[in-house]
């Protein structure tokens, strides 16, 4: 039971506080997404983003860690960044398995 808390509360904190990092500067102080593509630093973190989210998605797919299937953990990512995927795909494949 512990751990399904810790699991939780970590998604929880990945989808709210990344998130809304990015939603305020989506919504305030956007400059547009020519700044994003002139910005190396932004483009290096994104493309090591969606390669982590590819491995991982191949990952889960070849080793399945329960139920849920690998395409919901890539539409997690998508939803909220891989602080919030990576904790609630393991929570949503352990909480059928009773494991605490």
């Amino acid at each position: 039971m512990r751990r399904q808390i810790v699991l939780v509360g970590t998604a929880l904190f990945g989808l709210l506080v990344p998130n809304d990092l990015f939603l305020y500067w989506a919504f305030h102080d956007n400059g547009g997404w020519a700044e994003v593509v002139h910005n190396k630093l932004a483009l290096a973190f994104m493309l090591d983003a969606f390669l982590a989210l590819g491995i991982l998605a191949y990952f889960f797919a070849v080793r399945r860690i329960g139920a849920v299937k690998w395409y919901w953990f890539v539409l997690l990512s998508l939803v909220g960044g891989l602080g919030f995927s990576l904790p609630m795909y393991w929570w949503l494949n352990e909480r059928g398995k009773g494991i605490s």
